[in-house]
Formats: C-alpha cells, structure tokens, sequence
C-alpha cells in the first residue's frame, strides 16, 4: 500500500526525537519577560512567556503576553525538524500575524531566523539570538531587524526571567 499524497515519513522513531527535543527541557517553565523598545528597557514593557510540552512531548508550546501596546502576545509551536538538526518556530500572534523562524537551541544559546516568505509576505528579515545564564535563570537577547534584508539593526532587547 502507498503513502497518502503529501505523506513523507518520518526518519526517526519517537524515543530518537524526543532525544533530539530534549535540549528544550531548558525552556520550559514561565518567566517575566522584559522587552526593550527603543534601546532601553522601556516603562510598561513587562510580560511573560511560558513554556510547556504538548501532543506527548512532540512539541513545545511558547505562550506570551506583553503589555506594551506595539508588542502582540502570542502562541508559538515549535518542532522539530526532520533531519533532526534544528528546530522551526511556527508563530501566531494577536495582530494575525503568521511566521516561520528557523530556530537553533544548544541548551545555551538560542537563535530564531526569518529571512525567506512563509505563510506571509517577507517585508523584512528578523533574526534573534538570546544566551541562557549558567544557572538556567534567565535569557538575555535582542531582536534584530533588516529591512533591505541584509544589514540588520537592533530592533529590541527581549530578555526573559524564570519564576517557575
């Protein structure tokens, strides 16, 4: 019998990727999140994100809310690759904004990539690079923005604290 059209199977077997997801483990919990617009941490610009597992640890959900009112909060689902190397960040947030970051996590460092059109149009590149401290408390990062798609700028600080 053939595969379904569309169907591509999977090239690991469940205990090979959730070996391959387990670096995110550091992620998981909630933290205060402070955002930075305009070079400094900005009054009002607090909120938090959470992490938790979902669909038998397949994938890691990201849930954040801000309260500044240029920041959207969002849902994010993240997943592994196929070949089992990297990560992608699929992301909705409450403008209807849809995206796909390419996303990198070591256990340290953290890095999410937007730079080719996905579900939306590509009116400019993203990237965010972001450092979990030694003892897992916090991550530290900024966003950064590109929008001729090729020298990119700071865009905002996006740190996280973690309180469970």
């Amino acid at each position: 019998m053939s595969a379904p059209v569309g169907h591509r199977p999977r090239t690991m077997d469940r205990d090979t990727r959730l070996a391959a997801l387990a670096p995110l483990e550091a992620l998981v919990g909630t933290w205060v999140l402070r955002a930075g617009f305009g070079g400094a941490q900005a009054q009002g610009s607090s909120g938090r994100a959470s992490f938790a597992w979902g669909l038998d640890g397949m994938v890691l959900e990201q849930r954040t809310t801000v309260d500044h009112p240029d920041a959207p909060d969002s849902l994010a689902i993240i997943a592994l690759d196929d070949d089992g190397r990297a990560f992608t960040q699929h992301y909705f947030d409450s403008r209807g904004v849809v995206r796909r970051y390419a996303m990198t996590f070591d256990g340290r460092t953290w890095t999410l990539s937007r730079q080719a059109p996905d579900a939306s149009p590509l009116h400019f590149s993203q990237r965010y690079a972001g450092t979990l401290s030694a003892d897992g408390s916090e991550i530290r990062g900024a966003w950064e923005i590109a929008h001729d798609h090729v020298t990119f700028e700071k865009d905002f600080d996006w740190d996280l604290v973690r309180i469970a």
